[in-house]
């Protein structure tokens, strides 16, 4: 896994796009996974702004979103259909028939789940999947004890998630699902290049444990550790329980001209 610290979530976050913009211009029709939550936001505006003032075409590009809630139908406002309208797919040039959320109302869940497994296969695998981690450790809605062999499927949210996400709901932890579809960690690692984003003093614990402790289903973002093509890109607050920070950051700053980030 690989380590990139910045000093801010801005400097982080035009990272993670330009990362993702390279991509997309290396390869049009690539197949990318997206995340939902605060963290990728600011990614998501650079990549807006690199397609209205550098032409960064998504007009081949599918893409897949890791999880929705159960019984919030896509208008809802705190639906990740409507998050993702709002921070990415309503300002760039998107085909509406690439876009792959989880339906959150289907009448058969496992049957949806099984759908949208397909659907990837389907589509060639995702070549890059964008990430966060929760404080407990989790990835998309993969919360600890979760399988490490897990598929997309049904999740029982944690009251650590659901409180950690009331702040989307006007504080009021009532109004959060109690459930969720998201893809499973075996899904996950799949994903040809995964890209994890942590920012902020309240990640701190469960990335160390991530990257530098023992693989374990309590932390479900420490298989990454076995993910061929992983990076992660933190800001310092995230980092500061790491035990090998000079090191990462030699190893980033020593990099070969090909494998430099521009």
């Amino acid at each position: 896994m690989e380590i990139i610290i910045q000093e801010t979530p801005a400097l982080g976050s035009i990272i993670a796009a330009r990362i993702i913009a390279k991509l997309v211009r290396t390869r049009p029709d690539c197949v990318l996974g997206l995340a939902t939550g605060s963290t990728p936001i600011a990614t998501y505006r650079e990549l807006v702004r690199l397609h209205r003032e550098e032409s960064l075409d998504f007009s081949k590009v599918t893409t897949f979103n890791l999880d929705e809630y159960v019984g919030l139908p896509p208008s809802h406002p705190q639906s990740y259909h409507a998050f993702m309208d709002e921070h990415l797919f309503g300002h760039i040039n998107i085909a509406r028939e690439n876009i792959h959320i989880p339906d959150g109302m289907a009448a058969d869940i496992p049957a949806e789940c099984a759908r949208y497994e397909a659907a990837i296969v389907a589509a060639g695998g995702i070549d890059l999947q964008l990430l966060g981690i929760g404080t407990d450790g989790h990835i998309g809605f993969n919360e600890p004890t979760s399988s490490l062999a897990s598929r997309t499927r049904i999740k029982t949210l944690t009251e650590q998630t659901r409180a950690d996400n009331a702040r989307f709901f006007e504080g009021d932890l009532g109004k959060v699902p109690f459930h969720c579809i998201t893809m499973g960690v075996g899904t996950i690692m799949d994903c040809r290049q995964v890209l994890m984003l942590a920012f902020g003093a309240n990640k701190a614990t469960a990335l160390a444990d991530a990257v530098e402790g023992p693989i374990t289903a309590m932390n479900p973002a420490s298989v990454l550790q076995m993910h061929p093509v992983a990076k992660c890109i933190i800001d310092e607050p995230a980092a500061a329980k790491l035990q090998r920070t000079a090191y990462y950051r030699w190893v980033y700053a020593n990099k070969p001209e090909w494998q430099q980030i521009h």
